[in-house]
């Protein structure tokens, strides 16, 4: 059998289609650890935001004192945007927007219409990065086949022009190419396990956020205060 089998041999040996194999399933993977990197810290932040703004919101006094709270500090989360909104629409249907399409059906259905909307943009913000994520987690293990398969075939073929057919001479330029079935799973699994975790976490954030936006049309109808 030929010394110096590898990886390095592998890739200094592949053609031109060989080499744009690598190319995607190298792509995929650094746009894939990219966006876990990258969403992994906007969850963390945004779910530390979030605690501590709902901290301050549930001991407010009344949603006069959210407004001022909400003025004094940047909407940094989707809890305090989805609050931000839901009293500016009030204030503005009371200060004389009633008038208006929008505010067809009274103060509860415009609320309603301003919440949905806020969570139907909180929604597709927390998409972000999921179809990529899917896609390197589906393509990737068929892009390493196809390149084990274009592997073997050019490995083959070079065998059969030096006409050297013997079994040493077939097993290690096939066993390199499987290198590429390699590659493409090794994409393929983190890709997937964070497509799990970031879709649950997407469900538990927008449930708490349903949750939360329901308690927000309650309060803004009623127009609460705490008790004394």
């Amino acid at each position: 059998m030929e010394h110096g089998l590898g990886f390095a041999h592998f890739i200094a040996n592949t053609d031109g289609i060989g080499h744009l194999v690598l190319g995607i399933l190298l792509s995929l993977s650094l746009a894939s650890w990219y966006l876990i990197a990258t969403r992994s810290l906007a969850f963390f932040q945004a779910k530390r935001r979030a605690t501590e703004f709902l901290d301050r919101f549930w001991n407010a006094k009344s949603l006069g004192e959210v407004e001022t709270l909400l003025a004094g500090q940047p909407v940094d989360n989707a809890f305090a945007e989805l609050a931000r909104q839901t009293l500016q629409a009030k204030r503005e249907l009371e200060a004389g927007g009633a008038q208006k399409l929008t505010a067809a059906g009274g103060l509860n259905e415009y609320l309603t219409r301003v919440l949905r909307n806020g969570l139907d943009l909180e929604s597709a913000r927390s998409e972000f990065g999921l179809t990529i994520l899917a896609t390197a987690g589906s393509a990737s293990p068929y892009v390493g086949l196809f390149g084990t398969v274009w592997g073997i075939y050019h490995a083959l073929v070079q065998i059969g022009m030096s006409g050297q057919g013997t079994l040493d001479k077939v097993a290690g330029p096939v066993g390199e190419a499987l290198i590429m079935t390699a590659l493409g799973l090794a994409v393929a699994i983190p890709a997937v396990l964070a497509y799990n975790a970031f879709s649950r976490r997407n469900r538990m954030w927008l449930a708490r956020l349903d949750a939360f936006a329901h308690d927000l049309l309650t309060l803004a109808t009623l127009g609460a205060h705490a008790p004394h």
